[in-house]
C-alpha cells in the first residue's frame, strides 16, 4: 500500500515562509514507477485547488498561477520526498495542503485536475494570520 505523509503546516504571519514536506513510502514494485507528486489545497468552503507538481526525477516543476515566484516544489530522490517552499504568505493561502501522487509509468504527465490522482495524503493546515 502506498502512502503520503504530509507534515510541516501550522500558523504563521503574512509575509513569513513555510517549507511544507511529503514522505511517499511503499512497495518499490510501485514507488519505483514514473510518478508525479503533486501538491493541492482547499480553503474552507471552496473547491481543492493544484498548487504545485513535479516530475518523478525532480525536474520539471509546475505551478498555479497563484503561487507562482512564491512557492517552490522541490524532490529529494533519496528520501522520496517532496517539498514545498512556500515564500511570502498570504492570507488568500490558508488552507489544508494535501499532497498526491499519480502513478503512470512511462507515459505519466503532470495534470491539474485531482480526480487524476491516485494516492493522496490526509493533510497539513496552513493558516497565515495579517
Amino acid at each position: 500500500q502506498v502512502h503520503l505523509a504530509e507534515s510541516g503546516g501550522g500558523l504563521v504571519q503574512a509575509g513569513d515562509s513555510l517549507r511544507l514536506s511529503c514522505a511517499l513510502s511503499g512497495p518499490s514494485s510501485i514507488t519505483s514507477l514514473r510518478h508525479i507528486m503533486a501538491w493541492f489545497r482547499q480553503a474552507p468552503g471552496k473547491e481543492r485547488e493544484f498548487v504545485a507538481a513535479v516530475m518523478w526525477s525532480g525536474n520539471n516543476a509546475y505551478y498555479a498561477d497563484s503561487v507562482k515566484g512564491r512557492f517552490t516544489i522541490s524532490k529529494d530522490n533519496a528520501k522520496n520526498t517532496a517539498y514545498l517552499q512556500m515564500n511570502n504568505l498570504k492570507p488568500e493561502d490558508a488552507a489544508v495542503y494535501s499532497c498526491a501522487a499519480r502513478f503512470r509509468g512511462s507515459g505519466v504527465v503532470v495534470t491539474e485536475k485531482d480526480t487524476d490522482y491516485d494516492y493522496w495524503g490526509p493533510g497539513t493546515q496552513v493558516a497565515v494570520s495579517t
